[in-house]
């Protein structure tokens, strides 16, 4: 592969910021940027996942245009379909783990929506011209918003966006059953409508990868990846006024405003690293950006785990005592529920660190 550092730095940091919104000391105290917009709107929570689905588009020339070089279509078509389903059957393992409950286990999920936009975007860089794919993105977003806006849902019309009477609402219920996110119960954030305009995310990643490996100057490279943000920000927040802002439903205005955002991140890091030679901020980051799938379902687990275990003799979870007794005298309590979030992240760094200066890569 191709290694960049500006691009494992920034898979890196949102990793970190996955792993750190995902783990408070405890979810009744958390800091209202580190939630989720309850509904329309953003919050910086709401960034994170488009970005790595983002970078995953970003990585695929970079990993596979060397490759496709040598080995042809046909060679990397194996390798493709194998790590897809290896990342879709570790998210399955994190929805049903530790009891697989069959009958209700989330099929949808953060690492099969990772697995599902890796696969169609790779496949449509391999058998598409990069003329084809802005083409290939303007008919998913705009498609979808059709199909959001003019398709009726039984009970509730056509246009309707509200948590359940959305069409993609609809879909999850009528095909996945009881097998979407509980929590919500009517609609999956990750289900199978809403990933169509994720898969466009991924593309303009691929998109942006392909502009990576064009050997121009880092300048001119950097510079057009500005104007890219600027146009997606601005394009993101008119199309909303028709198209809310929408993480949940992965809004056509959502993919555009966080495609912008990540543009911008990703030239200033382009730029700095790349382009000035300051790799020493870069490297604290890389260090997690070259594990980053594997940092996000060990992480996940592990804290799944800590919620399980259950010790004391009022049988509390692991997790609940290691932050009441530790993390909770030293702070208020959305304090010390961050600092919770914060240590977290830096074990998970610190066990990282060691597999990279041993020069260890699991890679997925």
């Amino acid at each position: 592969m191709t290694r960049l550092l500006s691009v494992d730095a920034l898979r890196g940091l949102t990793v970190a910021a996955m792993v750190l919104v995902n783990n408070p000391g405890t979810w009744r105290a958390v800091y209202p940027p580190l939630r989720h917009a309850e509904w329309h709107g953003w919050t910086p929570t709401d960034v994170i996942f488009p970005f790595f689905v983002f970078i995953v588009g970003v990585a695929i020339p970079l990993a596979l245009g060397p490759r496709l070089e040598r080995a042809g279509h046909a060679g990397l078509m194996l390798r493709i379909l194998r790590r897809s389903a290896v990342i879709f059957a570790l998210g399955i393992v994190l929805n049903g783990f530790p009891w697989f409950n069959w009958a209700t286990i989330r099929i949808p999920g953060v690492l099969q929506r990772i697995a599902i936009c890796y696969l169609i975007a790779a496949v449509i860089y391999l058998w598409t011209r990069t003329r084809a794919q802005p083409l290939i993105v303007a008919v998913l977003l705009i498609g979808y918003w059709l199909a959001m806006t003019w398709i009726p849902v039984p009970g509730y019309g056509p246009g309707d966006l509200s948590p359940a009477g959305n069409l993609a609402a609809y879909v999850d219920r009528a095909v996945l059953g009881p097998h979407i996110w509980q929590f919500a119960k009517v609609y999956d954030p990750e289900g199978i409508l809403s990933t169509v305009p994720s898969v466009a995310t991924a593309l303009l990643g691929v998109l942006t990868g392909t502009w990576l490996r064009s050997g121009r100057a880092s300048q001119v490279i950097a510079a057009r990846l500005v104007v890219a943000g600027i146009l997606g920000v601005a394009g993101g927040e008119l199309w909303g006024w028709w198209f809310p802002i929408n993480k949940s439903l992965w809004t056509s205005s959502y993919v555009l405003l966080m495609a912008g955002m990540g543009w911008m991140l990703l030239a200033a890091s382009y730029w700095l690293v790349e382009g000035r030679g300051w790799r020493g901020w870069a490297l604290p980051f890389a260090v997690l950006g070259v594990n980053a799938l594997v940092l996000f379902f060990l992480s996940t687990l592990a804290a799944r785990l800590m919620s399980l275990i259950r010790v004391g003799a009022e049988s509390r979870s692991l997790q609940a005592v290691v932050f009441d007794r530790v993390f909770a005298p030293l702070a208020s309590p959305v304090n010390a529920s961050l600092a919770f979030a914060l240590t977290y992240v830096v074990v998970w760094w610190a066990i990282l660190g060691v597999l990279y200066r041993w020069n260890i890569r699991l890679r997925i």
